[in-house]
């Protein structure tokens, strides 16, 4: 057993030193080297040569195990980053539910109100609003997060985009989340109203608006998110800005497909409302992936 271990030793002291360049032992290939020389610089091998646990080759690799373990970190971290942004949103809430239906208010028709039928709707309602201002107080830190559970797997040259990662995700969210509030959901709640009558009266409740609200918003944050894809896609030159332009056409029958998908109601006209911001989306991350793409592939465009 001895024997056979130290033969092993010799054998990973050969591997090491053909993996790293240089030669394996000149002592023992010395023609006429006494054998005592031989069995001290094999001893000496046996001594010196890391074991398999700490072998540089295996240094970072984490198991199955590991994985989950981290990513349980990183969630724990994430919901107490929420948690730790809902206590403001508390102290603020009735700003900010005023806030949140305020374009929903200002888009219903005259002497209509927002009613709800539930005891406990209101309070949900108060809770959820809570909870997504949290949300959006986190999302930095909750980016970050991300970020670290991804980047053991990546390059040294690809941990360097955590700022921009965390900085255009952050920025796609609330983008999204303010598209949505100012501009979308304001103008559905509009259309939806135009259909009041003398024989039917538009009266919102107040979990159904929001629930709408919510899946607006949930929406356009994912939309908002393209450029953000396009840049990391660019930067590992998986696609460039020639290839995204060439295929335009393509990309337009799959936006009005995905905005078909995300779109709550199945009316044309929110259909289109979903569109036209990604389709604008995708003309910037043209132009993204064009500033960021390695020069090599620039010139051929020029």
């Amino acid at each position: 057993m001895l024997q056979e271990t130290v033969q092993e030793k010799v054998s990973k002291m050969k591997n090491f030193h053909q993996q790293v360049g240089r030669p394996e032992n000149s002592v023992i290939r010395r023609a006429g080297a006494p054998s005592r020389v031989k069995y001290m610089t094999t001893a000496l091998a046996v001594q010196l040569l890391p074991d398999d646990d700490d072998d540089e080759f295996t240094e970072g690799k984490m198991g199955f195990l590991e994985h989950l373990d981290e990513l349980r970190k990183r969630i724990i971290r994430s919901c107490i980053a929420i948690a730790v942004g809902m206590l403001p949103a508390f102290l603020f809430i009735d700003r900010i539910v005023n806030f949140v239906l305020a374009p929903t208010r200002r888009m219903l028709p005259p002497g209509t109100k927002l009613i709800y039928t539930n005891p406990s709707e209101a309070f949900s309602l108060y809770i959820s609003i809570a909870l997504i201002a949290g949300v959006l107080l986190a999302a930095p830190f909750i980016m970050f997060q991300v970020w670290r559970f991804t980047a053991p797997g990546l390059y040294t040259n690809e941990k360097k985009w955590a700022v921009p990662f965390v900085l255009l995700t952050t920025v796609g969210a609330v983008g999204g989340a303010a598209f949505s509030h100012y501009i979308v959901f304001p103008y559905m709640m509009a259309f939806f109203g135009t259909f009041n009558s003398p024989d039917l009266t538009f009266m919102p409740r107040v979990e159904d608006a929001f629930d709408l609200y919510t899946k607006m918003m949930l929406g356009m944050t994912a939309v908002f998110q393209i450029p953000t894809v396009v840049f990391f896609l660019a930067k590992m030159g998986l696609v460039t800005s020639r290839f995204l332009w060439r295929n335009i056409k393509y990309a337009i029958l799959i936006i009005f497909i995905v905005a078909a998908v995300l779109t709550p109601s199945s009316d044309p006209w929110n259909q289109a409302v979903f569109a036209a911001p990604m389709f604008g989306l995708y003309l910037a991350s043209i132009a993204i992936a064009w500033l960021v793409q390695p020069k090599q592939q620039k010139r051929p465009e020029m």
